[in-house]
């Protein structure tokens, strides 16, 4: 039998925030494994242009996580394209097996899985996604200036999502299954205020409609729950705002979750309740959600990683 492969660092997840602490942790003379998972790049692979990044006036989000990787690969970052399956956090070295078997242990152990947008399910949505179908208002707003934008959904995330469209759209029709939002009161009470802002209710999206060439929306067929009527609505977007699910499955009942599976973390660093195991970007932040802020905890993962191992006599 093999003796599993062992390093000092293991990130499990390939997004900005994996990526950023697996640059960080080579520097630190971690050589670090980086497990890149079912979606090496993580969301922003299935993201077009990508206008907030610094440093970049637009880039293509599929090019942006390519020059990440090739950065982590010019700094001696290990990774293994392959899918963690399973961890054991029980004992140090912590226990990593992957999707074909592998194993693999490590002393410390950044989690970077991310967290992934709640769609409706609808192939029509899945055709264009990135064509005029969203999940983050925040990310392509921009690219709606002017334009009128249906939001679907009714909790807080729906209602800031429509919200914050205003400050681009020119009109914004909200989208609920129900007759009332199940949002915050006051984020009701600005939404309710805000004239570019009309709720359909009782309405859920059956198809997105939309034209081939150049693949753009055009509009959505609604069906009312209460009749079983059906109507299409003309609009240039459709921005899904149903919620994120946090990729957590890894870790349920080995570390401290909070409402919705996200994972906790001591506040002000990315510290876990296991010593040793590290959490950053999606997975724990259910606020920001941005490639930058990502990126950012990825920083703090790694340098977290690295002061452990110091104070363990690792490093």
């Amino acid at each position: 039998m093999t003796d599993p492969q062992h390093s000092r660092l293991a990130i499990v997840g390939s997004g900005p925030t994996g990526y950023t602490a697996a640059i960080y942790g080579a520097r630190a003379m971690l050589a670090p494994m980086l497990f890149q998972g079912i979606q090496p790049g993580g969301q922003l692979t299935i993201t077009t242009d990508v206008e907030n990044w610094p440093g970049d006036e637009m880039v293509q989000g599929p090019d942006l996580m390519t020059r990440m990787e090739r950065h982590a690969h010019s700094v001696g970052v290990r990774i293994i394209a392959g899918h963690i399956s399973k961890v054991d956090l029980s004992v140090r070295p912590f226990g990593l097996v992957g999707d074909d078997g592998a194993k693999y242990t490590s002393d410390s152990l950044i989690l970077a899985t991310g967290a992934q947008a709640r769609w409706l399910g609808l192939p029509s949505e899945e055709r264009f996604k990135g064509f005029g179908v969203s999940a983050c208002a925040t990310c392509d707003g921009f690219f709606f200036r002017d334009r009128h934008v249906i939001v679907v959904g009714g909790g807080n995330t729906a209602t800031e999502e429509a919200l914050f469209l205003t400050n681009f759209a020119s009109k914004v029709t909200l989208v609920h299954r129900r007759d009332a939002l199940r949002s915050e009161k006051i984020l009701q009470d600005r939404l309710f205020r805000n004239k570019k802002i009309e709720p359909i209710w009782n309405c859920t999206v059956e198809e997105v409609l939309g034209t081939d060439n150049p693949l753009s929306v055009t509009g959505v067929r609604l069906r009312n729950v209460l009749d079983g009527s059906e109507s299409n609505v003309a609009c240039d977007g459709v921005f899904v705002a149903i919620g994120h699910t946090p990729a957590s499955e890894l870790i349920v009942g080995q570390l401290e979750t909070r409402e919705g599976g996200y994972v906790v973390t001591e506040p002000g660093t990315t510290r876990t309740s296991i010593p040793g195991v590290f959490a950053a970007g999606d997975l724990v932040d259910n606020v920001y959600r941005q490639a930058v802020t990502s990126a950012g905890m990825g920083c703090m993962a790694a340098l977290d990683a690295e002061k452990f191992l110091s104070e363990q006599g690792n490093v």
